[in-house]
């Protein structure tokens, strides 16, 4: 019988023979997000939600332009953060976007809503 596994260490080889590398990457960056945001923006936390993480640009949506405001007054500390976190990426730029609903990556990098 075959000693048990956690799931955490057997899926990233999963995901790379499903082809879904970049799926679970944008998945665990945006999970590192929400904890993020909730630690240290936390009136932000649930009105905001990464989008898309490419070529040095973190892209969020804001529900609210003041949640919007309150990131990109925050957001040299969060990119420094986020550098720091699993799943987090090194990213040099903050793009929020105002307007309720999700986004969602769009082909070639666009968004897109939900």
């Amino acid at each position: 019988m075959r000693e048990p596994r956690r799931l955490g260490d057997i899926l990233p080889a999963v995901a790379s023979s499903l082809g879904l590398e970049e799926e679970l990457r944008l998945a665990r960056a945006m999970a590192s997000w929400e904890r993020l945001v909730a630690e240290r923006v936390p009136a932000a936390a649930g009105a905001s939600h990464l989008v898309q993480v490419s070529q040095g640009v973190v892209v969020v949506s804001a529900d609210e332009s003041i949640v919007a405001q309150e990131l990109r007054l925050r957001g040299r500390e969060l990119l420094e953060a986020f550098r720091t976190v699993p799943g987090g990426a090194r990213a040099r730029e903050l793009r929020v976007v105002v307007g309720r609903g999700r986004l969602r990556p769009g082909a070639g990098g666009a968004t897109e809503r939900l």
